[in-house]
């Protein structure tokens, strides 16, 4: 007979509880938070055929790899999801009903199973996370750097990420009184820059050792830092049944809200890895703006920023150069542009078509 085991996990200690088949409580208790005092614990109340369900939390990629490979049915639940049956299923909220809680969720099977990435893709999140946060300190200093000289009169105008230190240097070279404040904090902003140096040399050497990455950046708009984001979040492309589930995985479609009659989408669910999100959308950026070469997928996003506006635009592309991303590294061929979307470009109503089902365009990308 197998056995159900629900934990509730935080730093110190984890409590468990075991039902069987039919929802009967067969052991609770708990132990310290520790894989293998953890298996031991499942193996003496629950043997080794129990299933396992733990939710998902910043100890949950350890914990999870550690008591599979131990070789137990371990499930990672979505948090949210457990939280709301959780929430309206008990009256009282404590580490011992949720051990419970995410027990019987595991008995009635209803619950989101949620996909645990290896070690490698949590690795390569956090260099690009690291990187993202000195990039935003960076940001935040130069901005200060700014405010504090427009009080005294000094505009650092036209100065970009390379000329900004220098351009700052000259104008208070002949005040001591503002240089004293802005001198420590511009050795910060170079000390941070130096840093985010560091961080692009490793991701371009993992960008080159990984010739899938190579194949994202085959796309418009797709840099090294787009694609290593995006296949850091996605882990094992070969986990969606379609290449067009990845925008809902990445929270960039709209929800939904049906009831009787009554049938509207809103914004975007925002589900997912919100830097992945926006690295997305700063691609799909680029791409607008910046890309000077013919390109059917600018040409279908300059046309629905026409109709839509530059945000609905954007996030529209976002979602289709993840959907192609997807689709080329599940093929294992460079991008290169379909038929049906050089023939968007030809009028303004078969762009209006082909943005009703552009999803679909990606089948002509699929393994």
């Amino acid at each position: 007979m197998q056995l159900f085991v629900g934990l509730d996990v935080s730093q110190v200690l984890t409590h468990l509880c075991v039902v069987d088949p039919d929802g009967r409580q067969v052991w609770r208790g708990k132990c310290s938070t520790a894989p293998d005092v953890l298996a031991q614990t499942i193996e003496t109340y629950a043997g080794s055929p129990a299933k396992v369900g733990i939710e998902t939390g910043p100890l949950t990629p350890w914990l999870v790899h550690t008591l599979r490979a131990t070789g137990l049915d371990v499930v990672c639940i979505e948090a949210r999801h457990a939280h709301a049956v959780m929430s309206a299923a008990q009256v009282n909220k404590n580490d011992r009903n949720d051990a419970k809680a995410l027990a019987q969720l595991l008995r009635t099977a209803w619950y989101r199973a949620v996909h645990v990435k290896s070690y490698s893709a949590h690795q390569l999140r956090a260099v690009l996370g690291a990187r993202a946060q000195l990039v935003m300190m960076t940001t935040r200093i130069s901005n200060h750097i700014r405010g504090v000289m427009k009080i005294f009169g000094l505009m650092v105008a036209s100065a970009t990420k390379t000329t900004f230190a220098a351009r700052v240097e000259e104008l208070v070279a002949d005040r001591p009184e503002v240089e004293a404040v802005v001198g420590p904090m511009l050795a910060t902003w170079r000390h941070l820059r130096g840093q985010i140096g560091a961080f692009d040399k490793q991701l371009m050497a993992i960008a080159r050792a990984r010739p899938e990455c190579r194949l994202l950046m085959s796309i418009p708009g797709v840099g090294y830092v787009s694609a290593l984001a995006f296949m850091g979040a996605v882990d094992v492309p070969e986990r969606f049944a379609s290449a067009r589930a990845v925008g809902a995985h990445l929270g960039l479609t709209p929800r939904q809200h049906q009831s009787g009659e009554v049938d509207r989408l809103g914004a975007i669910s925002k589900c997912g890895d919100p830097y992945v999100r926006t690295i997305l959308v700063e691609a799909a950026n680029s791409l607008i703006s910046r890309c000077r070469k013919p390109s059917p997928l600018r040409d279908w996003a300059l046309a629905l920023q026409r109709r839509s506006g530059p945000k609905k635009a954007r996030t529209a592309l976002a979602r289709k150069l993840a959907v192609i991303m997807l689709a080329v590294w599940r093929s294992g061929k460079p991008y290169a542009p379909s038929v049906s979307a050089v023939a968007m470009t030809r009028s303004e109503k078969v762009v209006a078509k082909a943005a009703k089902s552009s999803l679909l365009e990606a089948r002509d990308f699929r393994a």
